[in-house]
């Protein structure tokens, strides 16, 4: 990666909040760098959370924390960058970023949008915030809601149904599975349950299944891998031990739970469960990324708080996702899904199903990039 831009390159910015929007808009940003190769990728940041873990993302060129948002930065990055196309991800407004856009004719895109009937966009004092609306180009959402909701303020021409890319990027991952030894030599011949993305709520909703279940084998990846929060973890689960101390520990056959000490391995570990749990649920936040377990065809189970999430709603909708409201349900649904083989196949195909029935959100966003000539080689 390059530490100054070169005004010699022709750019595509790409601009995510954080590390999630990133996985969102990554499929589309490799797309780009594949089929328009004479161009540089910038792609820029807002979160620590998804500038510290992408800062050496080998698929773009140039990679930023986005300077706040003022008239003058924003006309100094324009100065300096000068991009030929730009993609904001999901739901990133930035005034003056995206009125300069407009100002210099710069084709902006917003991929996986999704609005909701609350945002200022659709309410009486929301003129300035639809008027940032007016800078894209192009806006691509991922439900029929938004499509209406847009509707109502004027968008119908420049408003394309195209879904949400964070599908094609889970099953691009599912697709290249590459395994990891150590946790296959845990799990040999053992149900498995992967708790991901979990918080100290979640953790004290499942601690009484993990430590009274000795016959099963259980993986707890914790949003937040601090020392504290380790430290929580191998209290609460009595026979665990940190997955960088498998290797060290006392034998497999006395412990039952590995504690994830590490980040971006979560994606790859959901294949080798037999139910997944998702954190997040017991939170004012809401549920994380159910998808990354429902790609591999695994019934999924996560909290009450799911409402914001489209994905999470739908996927409960299809059969393969279960919202539980307590600890006390979450073990009866999981002994449920144990114990009964027919209802289990049929909530791990529903989840399998869904994820691979909304495929094709790059795609779209790709062709009209091509059909329109943003970007030509």
């Amino acid at each position: 990666m390059r530490e100054t831009i070169n005004v010699s390159d022709k750019i595509v910015w790409m601009h995510c909040s954080s590390l999630g929007e990133f996985e969102q808009g990554r499929p589309l940003l490799e797309k780009i760098k594949s089929h328009f190769p004479s161009y540089k990728i910038l792609l820029t940041f807002f979160s620590p959370s998804g500038y510290e873990v992408r800062k050496d993302y080998a698929g773009a060129d140039y990679i930023f924390y986005l300077p706040s948002d003022s008239k003058k930065n924003a006309a100094q990055f324009y100065d300096i960058v000068k991009p030929q196309l730009i993609v904001f991800v999901k739901y990133e407004f930035w005034y003056y970023y995206l009125s300069g856009a407009k100002r210099r004719n710069i084709p902006l895109l917003l991929i996986s949008a999704i609005f909701r009937k609350s945002q200022p966009f659709f309410l009486n004092y929301g003129s300035f915030h639809r008027s940032m609306l007016t800078c894209f180009t192009h806006l691509f959402v991922q439900n029929n809601q938004s499509i209406g909701l847009l509707n109502t303020i004027g968008y119908t021409e420049n408003v394309t149904l195209s879904g949400d890319t964070r599908f094609d990027r889970v099953i691009e991952i599912a697709e290249s599975f590459q395994p990891i030894a150590s946790v296959e030599n845990f799990c040999q011949g053992s149900n498995v349950i992967v708790a991901g993305s979990t918080w100290s709520e979640d953790d004290r909703e499942l601690a009484h299944y993990v430590n009274s279940k000795s016959a099963l084998k259980f993986i707890i990846a914790p949003h937040d891998i601090s020392k504290e929060r380790l430290q929580e973890c191998l209290k609460l689960y009595k026979n665990s031990t940190l997955f960088s101390a498998l290797n060290s520990t006392l034998p497999p056959t006395k412990i039952n739970t590995i504690i994830i000490d590490n980040i971006g391995m979560l994606s790859r570990l959901y294949k080798y469960a037999t139910i997944a749990y998702v954190g997040g649920g017991f939170g004012a936040d809401g549920v994380h990324n159910v998808l990354e377990a429902a790609v591999y065809g695994k019934p999924v189970i996560y909290g009450p708080e799911y409402s914001k999430f489209n994905e999470a709603i739908e996927l409960v909708e299809s059969g393969g996702g279960i919202s539980i409201k307590n600890g006390l349900e979450l073990e009866t649904t999981l002994d449920t899904l144990l114990k009964n083989n027919e209802k289990y196949a049929e909530k791990a195909q529903s989840a399998l199903q869904y994820v691979y029935s909304k495929k094709g959100s790059t795609e779209k966003i790709l062709q009209f990039i091509y059909e329109n000539r943003l970007l030509t080689n």
